[in-house]
This record gives structure tokens, C-alpha cells and sequence, in this order.
């Protein structure tokens, strides 16, 4: 540096932060002016018109579709939330947390006796873990019962015109015209599709991959690594982590957008009208789920660990 060249202040490493952080935004921003744009446009032009006037968004359903949303189906819904969140944050402290607060180690007694000693695993993965498995449980009994009523045919494809619905819905939503709702009666296209892609797609990913990375695994087995590495699991596990949690953050967003009342009833209320009755269920569930976010603690998390196994630090 010059001796006449007068230093300017040092630039705090928050401030940097925050520079970051506020670029991506107004890039984010400008990104989303610009596709809102295009969309108007592209509605604008005869062909396109003439396009959503053949698929308007959302495909008919078969004859005897049944018609409303069961009780079963919110408590289903509650349950997939709750531990979806909590394994999102489990997860994501088991990836970057350098130094655990402490450990679990898997009594081997019982049916789950093994030869070999069990691995001590951080307390965070034990939770990721548990929750894994609540999950996959209730993931099931929702399989179940969606087959045994007929509610697949709610968020299964069964016609070719879904993806041409679906297009048409996407263009529908980017020029902030909407297409109609009636969630009770039919999901548009773009629904079904997110819906289907999330049961029968990302979630048994996830389990595959997240079986894969378990520390139940004996290591050293060269067939195993050689028929399905356990990079690969990482690799395909953290982006499936990724688009569940973008797909609540939509998800959540569009529920509140598009009318919220009578969408919070439809999903825990069981009713179809525009009264306050789901909005308050859904605030007690959320209310619920914030505080298992804050409780989810190694203070609270020991006492439970240490019924299944013992706890170290």
C-alpha cells in the first residue's frame, strides 16, 4: 500500500454477509419479474390462448373418483409434517455439526442382537434416525389407506393429458393468473404431478439412500460397496433433502395464497366451506411442531435415547 494512499474502514464480515445475502435476493426478484413477464406475453399470443382453452390445467378424473378429503387423511397430513420437519433439521445438524454433544450406542440384547458390537453413532443421527423410521411407518400407513379408498386416483396419473394440464397450469401460475381451485373435488395438474413425484418418488428415494448411509451396515464389505457405494447414497440423499424442503416451502405458500381458509379446511378440517375451523387445527399444529423444533435438544433428546441404548458424551 501507498504511505499517501489513506486506508479506508475494514469491512465487517457480517456486513459482507448481508451484501451476499441481499444480492442474491434482488437477483432472485429480478429473476421472478422476468419470468412474470414472459408468461404475460406468451398468453398474449393466439396459439398459446388456444392451448389453455384445450387443457386448462387440470385433467378429469376416473368415474367414481371419490369426492373430499377423509379425517384419516389430515392426521396423515399433521404427522407427515411434523416429522419431515424435524428429520429436515435433524439431517441437516447431523451434516454440518463438526463436534456432537454427544452419543448412542445401540443395546445389543434382545431381537436386535448381533455378533459384531454396535457402532456409537452421534446423538444427532440417532434422532435423524428415529424419526426415519416414524416416518416411513406413517408414509406406509398412508399408502395403505389411499389404495384401500380409492384416493389414488386423486395424485396418480391415469391419463396422458396430465402432462399437457400440468404445462398449462405451470404457465397459469408464472403469469400470476391462477387456474381454479377445487382441491376437495380435483387437484390441476401441476398438483397431482408434485403430489405423485413426493409419495412415489422422493420419499422411497430418500429411504433408499438414507438405508444405505446407516451406520447399521457392516463396514469393510467390498460387494456391498462395490453394488451401491455409499457416495452415491450421499450424493442423491442431500438434493432429495433439498427438494422436500423447497416443496413444503411452495406448498405451504400456495395453501396460503390461494384461499386460505377454505384449503386449511380441506386438510385438517374435513369440510369444504370457508370457516375458521381448520385455520385454528392448523395453528395447534403449528404451534406443535415449533416447539418440538426448539425441544429437539440433546437436554431433552438424552432421557429418550437413553430407553433404547446408552448415551455418552
Amino acid at each position: 500500500m501507498s504511505l499517501l494512499t489513506k486506508p479506508g474502514p475494514a469491512t465487517k464480515p457480517g456486513a459482507i454477509g448481508w451484501l451476499s445475502l441481499a444480492k442474491w435476493v434482488a437477483i432472485a426478484v429480478l429473476s421472478l419479474a422476468v419470468v412474470v413477464l414472459l408468461a404475460k406475453w406468451m398468453r398474449s399470443l393466439e396459439p398459446v390462448q388456444d392451448f389453455l382453452l384445450s387443457y386448462p390445467g387440470q385433467s378429469e378424473l376416473p368415474n367414481g373418483a371419490p369426492v373430499g378429503l377423509p379425517a384419516w387423511l389430515g392426521w396423515q397430513h399433521f404427522l407427515n409434517a411434523f416429522f419431515l420437519i424435524l428429520i429436515i433439521r435433524s439431517g441437516w445438524q447431523v451434516r454440518n455439526t463438526a463436534r456432537p454433544k454427544g452419543y448412542w450406542t445401540r443395546k445389543n440384547a434382545g431381537l436386535f442382537k448381533t455378533r459384531n458390537k454396535p457402532t456409537k453413532i452421534s446423538l444427532d443421527l440417532w434422532f435423524h434416525l428415529s424419526l426415519d423410521v416414524l416416518w416411513l411407518l406413517n408414509g406406509l400407513v398412508f399408502v395403505v389407506l389411499l389404495f384401500a379408498t380409492g384416493g389414488w386416483v386423486r395424485i396418480v396419473p391415469t391419463s396422458w393429458d396430465i402432462f399437457p394440464n400440468a404445462l398449462s397450469a405451470a404457465l397459469q401460475y408464472a403469469s400470476l393468473d391462477w387456474p381454479m381451485e377445487n382441491g376437495w373435488v380435483n387437484y390441476n395438474a401441476l398438483q397431482l404431478l408434485s403430489y405423485f413425484a413426493v409419495v412415489f418418488l422422493a420419499a422411497p428415494l430418500a429411504a433408499i439412500t438414507g438405508v444405505r448411509m446407516s451406520p447399521a451396515w457392516p463396514k469393510g464389505n467390498a460387494a456391498l460397496d462395490r453394488a451401491y457405494p455409499i457416495e452415491v447414497a450421499r450424493k442423491i440423499h442431500f438434493p432429495v433433502m433439498l427438494f422436500f424442503a423447497g416443496f413444503v416451502a411452495v406448498h405451504v405458500a400456495l395453501v396460503l395464497s390461494t384461499g386460505m381458509l377454505r384449503n386449511l379446511n380441506h386438510m385438517y378440517g374435513g369440510r369444504d366451506d370457508a370457516s375458521w375451523l381448520g385455520f385454528g387445527v392448523f395453528a395447534f399444529s403449528l404451534a406443535v411442531m415449533v416447539a418440538a423444533w426448539f425441544l429437539a435438544r440433546p437436554i431433552f433428546l438424552r432421557p429418550i435415547a437413553g430407553l433404547m441404548g446408552k448415551v455418552s458424551r
